[in-house]
C-alpha cells in the first residue's frame, strides 16, 4: 500500500487501464514542452475528461469531491482567502468548522498551495477536489462581486446587468446571457443564503406595478425584505427558473420545478412555483433543509399528559394514527419524530411521501412519482408486499388510499398518515366525506392528533423585541395539540355518523384537551402569548 501511494498520477491511470503506456509517454512529452501539469495535458489531449479526472483523484487519493455547481458559499468564508491567492492556486474556500477550512481545489495534492494557505489563514486546510471549470465559475461569482446586497445591486446598475425597462420586449438570447452574469448569480445566491441563515421556510418574489417585492416566511409569518429595483425583475426570476430547470421562454402558464443546493453543512431542497400575474411571474420557493436535526417527541411541544397517551399509541401492534392540520402545521415533523422513536432493528418501517423531506436512517422511504404512476395508493399496495411492520403514508388524499391504509391496519400493521382538517374530530368527517364506511373508520383508527404551530418568545429578549428576532418578540415555533383517542364512546358515535361537534363534546368529556386550551396552558407557562394562540386557533 505504501508503495502505491508513491506512484504518480500517470502511473495510477496506466495501472488501472484508464490510459495506455504509449498515451502516457506522449502526455509526459507534452508536459515537458508545454510546462502544463500532467492532469491538464491528459484532459487537453482528450485522453480523459475533466469530470473523470476529478472523480479518479477523489476515489484513488481518498479526497472529497465537491460539486461546486450547486454550492452556495458564504461571503464570510470567501473573505478568509485573498482573491490573488485563490486564483493563483485555483481554489475556493467553502466551509469553516472551528480551526479547519475546507477548500475546493483543482490540484488538492499541491503541497505549496496548502502550506501558503495555512500560513495566510492560520487554519488547518482540508483539501477537496473540483473541476477547473467549476472552480473558475465559483471564483468569478464569489470574487468578482463582493460585499452586501447593496454592493451587488450597485454593481449591476453600473454595468447595466439584467436591466430591463418597463414594457421592453426582451429577446430569449439576451435573457439567457443575463442569468449567467456573476452579479445576477450572486444576487440570487445571497437572497437564498440569507433565507437559509434565518430559518426561512418560503421565499416570495412578487412583481408589482412599479416595484419588485420580496418577502420571507419566518415562523409561519411573512416578513417584507429589502428588494432590488423593478428593472432587475426579469433577470432575477429567470435565474431562479434556470436553477429549477423551468422554461424561461414560457411566461404565460404556471410551472413547477425544484433544485438542490449545499451551503456549508446544510443540504437544501428548494421547490419552485411560478405563476403568471398582471405584472410578471410570481415566484415562491419553499426551502427544505434535509440536514436539519430532527426533533424527538419530547421537543415537539407535547404536554406530559398528551405525550404519555401518544407514546401509548405508538407501541400498538396495529391501527391507524392520524396527524391533522393545515399546510405548514408541522405534521411531517411529528410523524418523523414518532417513527424515530419506534425505529428499532426488529421493525421494518416503510414510508411513501411527497416529497421525502428528511432521510431517516434504517427506514425505507419512497417518493411519490405520478409520471410513472407511483401514487400514494399504488405505492401503498407495493409496500404491503414488502413485509412491513409500520407504514407511513405522507397524506391520505382519496378514498382509494384511505381504504388501503385501513385494510393494512386491520391486517396487523401500524399505519401513520396525515389529513388536512382543522381539528381531530374533523378527521372522521373528512374520511366519511371521501366515501370511507364509518364501520371501517371505527374499527381501524386508534387516535387522531391535531396540531398548529405557535411562535414562541425570543429567548434573548423574552418577548420584548430585539435585533435577533427582528423586533417581533418571537423566535422559533412549538406545537400545540389536541389528541383524540378512539374509546368506545367515540367509536359508537362514528358508527352512528354523528357530527364532528358531537364527537368533540364526547371526546372532551373523556379527557381530550382542545387546541386552544393546550395553547393557553403554554401561555400560562410563559412560552408564548395569548394573541399568538388566538391567531392560529381562529375557528
Amino acid at each position: 500500500m505504501a508503495k502505491q501511494e508513491k506512484k504518480s498520477l500517470g502511473e495510477w491511470l496506466v495501472e488501472r487501464g484508464i490510459i495506455n503506456q504509449k498515451a502516457w509517454e506522449e502526455a509526459q512529452a507534452q508536459e515537458k514542452v508545454s510546462a502544463e501539469p500532467l492532469r491538464k495535458v491528459l484532459i487537453r489531449m482528450g485522453l480523459i475528461s475533466e469530470e473523470d479526472m476529478v472523480n479518479f483523484i477523489s476515489q484513488q487519493m481518498d479526497i472529497q469531491r465537491i460539486d461546486l455547481s450547486n454550492y452556495l458559499i458564504d461571503s464570510k468564508i470567501i473573505d478568509l482567502v485573498p482573491e490573488l491567492l485563490a486564483r493563483k492556486y485555483q481554489m475556493v474556500p467553502i466551509l469553516k468548522i472551528g480551526k479547519s477550512l475546507t477548500c475546493a481545489m483543482v490540484d488538492p495534492l499541491n503541497i505549496f498551495a496548502l502550506d501558503e494557505l495555512r500560513a495566510k489563514t492560520g487554519l488547518t486546510i482540508e483539501p477537496a477536489v473540483a473541476t477547473e471549470t467549476e472552480i473558475k465559475k465559483a471564483l468569478d461569482e464569489s470574487y468578482t462581486v463582493k460585499g452586501s446586497m447593496d454592493d451587488v445591486i450597485k454593481s449591476m446598475d453600473e454595468q447595466k446587468v439584467g436591466v430591463v425597462q418597463e414594457g421592453e420586449e426582451i429577446e430569449l438570447s439576451k435573457l439567457k446571457g443575463m442569468v449567467e452574469e456573476p452579479p445576477v448569480i450572486r444576487l440570487v445566491n445571497m437572497m437564498i443564503m440569507d433565507a437559509v441563515g434565518e430559518g426561512v421556510s418560503d421565499i416570495h418574489i412578487e412583481p408589482e406595478e412599479d416595484k419588485l417585492s420580496i418577502r420571507f416566511r419566518i415562523d409561519g409569518v411573512l416578513r417584507r425584505e429589502k428588494a432590488p429595483p423593478k428593472h432587475f425583475q426579469s433577470a432575477i426570476i429567470s435565474r431562479i427558473k434556470v436553477l429549477a430547470n423551468l422554461d424561461i421562454a414560457e411566461r404565460r402558464k404556471p410551472q413547477d420545478g425544484r433544485f438542490h443546493i449545499k451551503m456549508g453543512n446544510h443540504a437544501i431542497d428548494i421547490r419552485v412555483s411560478s405563476v403568471p400575474t398582471s405584472y410578471g411571474e410570481n415566484i415562491v420557493m419553499r426551502l427544505l433543509d434535509s440536514s436539519s436535526i430532527l426533533f424527538g417527541l419530547e421537543q415537539l411541544g407535547f404536554t406530559a399528559a398528551i405525550l404519555k397517551v401518544f407514546q401509548g399509541l405508538l407501541v400498538r401492534p396495529n391501527g391507524i394514527i392520524l396527524v391533522t392540520g393545515p399546510t405548514g402545521s408541522g405534521k411531517t415533523s411529528t410523524l418523523y419524530a414518532a417513527l424515530n422513536s419506534i425505529n428499532t432493528p426488529d421493525k421494518n418501517i416503510i414510508t411513501i411521501e411527497d416529497p421525502v423531506e428528511y432521510h431517516l436512517e434504517g427506514i425505507r422511504q419512497i417518493q411519490v412519482n405520478p409520471q410513472v404512476d407511483l401514487t400514494f395508493a399504488n405505492g401503498l399496495r407495493s409496500i404491503l408486499r414488502q413485509d412491513p411492520d409500520v407504514i407511513m403514508v405522507g397524506e391520505i388524499r382519496d378514498v382509494e388510499t384511505a381504504e388501503i391504509a385501513i385494510q393494512a391496519a386491520l391486517t396487523g400493521h401500524l399505519v401513520f398518515a396525515t389529513l388536512h382538517t382543522n381539528d381531530a374530530p374533523g378527521a372522521i368527517t373528512r374520511l366519511v366525506d371521501m366515501g370511507v364506511e364509518p364501520f371501517l373508520i371505527a374499527s381501524s383508527v386508534a387516535g387522531v392528533v391535531a396540531q398548529r404551530l405557535v411562535r414562541i418568545f425570543c429567548k434573548d429578549c423574552k418577548g420584548k423585541g430585539c435585533k435577533n428576532c427582528h423586533e417581533t418578540g418571537y423566535r422559533g415555533r412549538q406545537a400545540i395539540n389536541e389528541l383524540m383517542c378512539f374509546d368506545e364512546d367515540v367509536r359508537t358515535l362514528v358508527m352512528k355518523k354523528a357530527s364532528s361537534e358531537e364527537i368533540r363534546r364526547v371526546a372532551i368529556t373523556s379527557g381530550m384537551k382542545s387546541l386552544r386550551d393546550d395553547g393557553l396552558d403554554k401561555v400560562k407557562s410563559g412560552v408564548t402569548s395569548k394573541e399568538e394562540v388566538l391567531r392560529v386557533t381562529q375557528e
